[in-house]
């Protein structure tokens, strides 16, 4: 074999090896392994109200009822729109959304005199698995009911 022919099988090697990690580095990433779904807790029975009574006016389509389980200064903070904040504008948010059967099931909870939080998972139907998350902050007045400060939720699915 002449010297230059053994040059040429050289680059030609490394060509290939470049091209290979090039064709390898544009392919798609690999998926992330699914994540079994974390186990439900069970809530003292004034939060779970709070969860219920959210589903009920979800299902019914009731803007007013679902604005009226929040603070008067209360927030939705919802993925892909601005923060909406105090009571009118949360229900003028919620007019025309509802209606579907959601379920809500708290992931964990915790409350201290007049503040607390739910932490959850959300799936509308029968799907067999949660389709999002949320977070629920609450405050009450003493011995008063459980009012939603803010919720901020977002869906499983990745950003396309």
């Amino acid at each position: 074999m002449r010297r230059t022919d053994g040059v040429l099988i050289c680059i030609a090697m490394a060509v290939t090896v470049a091209l290979a990690g090039q064709a390898s580095a544009q392919a798609a990433p690999p998926k992330p392994p699914v994540a079994a779904a974390l186990p439900s807790v069970t809530l003292a029975p004034d939060l779970d109200r709070v969860l219920r009574d959210y589903e009920a006016a979800w299902r019914r389509g009731d803007a007013a009822a679902l604005a009226a389980l929040f603070a008067e200064d209360g927030f939705v903070l919802q993925g892909g729109r601005a923060p909406v904040r105090g009571r009118t504008a949360i229900q003028s948010a919620y007019t025309g959304q509802g209606g579907a059967p959601l379920r809500l099931r708290a992931l964990a909870a915790s409350v201290a005199d007049t503040v607390g939080f739910i932490i959850g998972a959300y799936r509308y139907g029968d799907a067999s698995t949660d389709q999002g998350k949320f977070t629920l902050t609450l405050r009450r007045r003493a011995g008063g009911p459980w009012l939603i400060f803010s919720d901020m939720d977002n869906g499983n699915r990745p950003p396309s």
